[in-house]
């Protein structure tokens, strides 16, 4: 069985998307629609702009949203059994199993990165990524402290991303590398992604969640809130919802998957850090892109 698997944000690169925008006509007219709908050429910044520019809020994650719908739907030919994206990723994989159109899913995610844009200038906060140190330690010793600290991504096994207020990343990483954490690197982020301090950011998307039309997907999505597969469209809202301010937990999504007969993961999207991931998680499946 096949996994289509979609990339989250800080897979951007300039020239992203400008090969198959000049091969695929499908994807141009995706291209060319993401324009209209975002009231500027994103397109453009994609092609040729600068990574200060791509790393603009409005940019990156429709960014690579586009790209990864782009490659996913202009390959008709491949269909596949089961979908799960790595936070900004679960909207790209949610188009991929048609239950949005790319159109929604793109107001969506731009509204998303407004709103996560704008909780992060309320609260200056941070993430840093633990290394070596089990997955349980890392939520015991964030939950000791005293400052908003939570486990944000499960990448991997020995690979777990926290999140918080910068105070309380700085006393987590000290704190984790005394425990025997073999790094406890800070992360180039804006804010703390996947923890209550997402908060008004997830009231914000709600509304524009609640509002747009859910259809029934052609396959399950493996969602980052819990790991699950569903296709009952009330379930993806909430856990869609909840996601802002939930953690990312890829490993289990990964390990669901495969208990649920995937051997074959195809990476759609900007880079190749979720193929990485997948084999450190389950080694004996092929994981490639698209």
């Amino acid at each position: 069985m096949k996994a289509f698997i979609f990339p989250g944000q800080g897979a951007q690169f300039t020239g992203m998307g400008k090969d198959i925008y000049d091969s695929n006509p499908y994807a141009k007219q995706l291209f060319d629609d993401a324009d209209k709908i975002l009231g500027f050429s994103i397109s453009q910044i994609m092609f040729s702009g600068s990574a200060d520019e791509l790393k603009q809020t409005k940019v990156t994650q429709p960014a690579v949203f586009i790209h990864s719908v782009a490659i996913a739907m202009s390959q008709q030919s491949h269909k596949p059994n089961m979908v799960a994206g790595h936070s900004l990723g679960e909207f790209s994989s949610l188009v991929a199993n048609h239950t949005l159109t790319f159109e929604d899913a793109l107001r969506l995610v731009s509204q998303r990165a407004q709103a996560m844009q704008k909780a992060c200038e309320v609260n200056p906060s941070t993430m840093a990524a633990i290394l070596g140190l089990e997955d349980h330690r890392v939520e015991e010793i964030c939950g000791e402290i005293l400052e908003v600290v939570v486990a944000a991504n499960y990448n991997c096994p020995g690979q777990l991303v926290i999140s918080g207020s910068i105070k309380g990343i700085e006393i987590a990483c000290e704190k984790l590398k005394a425990a025997g954490a073999k790094r406890a690197l800070p992360l180039q982020v804006g804010g703390a992604f996947h923890s209550p301090l997402m908060e008004p950011a997830r009231e914000e998307l709600a509304a524009a969640i609640e509002s747009t039309k859910f259809s029934t997907p052609i396959c399950p999505v493996y969602q980052n809130v819990n790991g699950l597969p569903s296709s009952d469209t009330s379930v993806i809202k909430n856990n869609l919802i909840s996601q802002l301010t939930a953690p990312v937990r890829w490993t289990q999504s990964v390990q669901n998957m495969v208990k649920d007969g995937a051997t074959h993961f195809v990476e759609c999207g900007p880079g190749k850090v979720l193929q990485g991931l997948v084999k450190k998680i389950a080694p004996q499946v092929e994981a490639a892109s698209l």
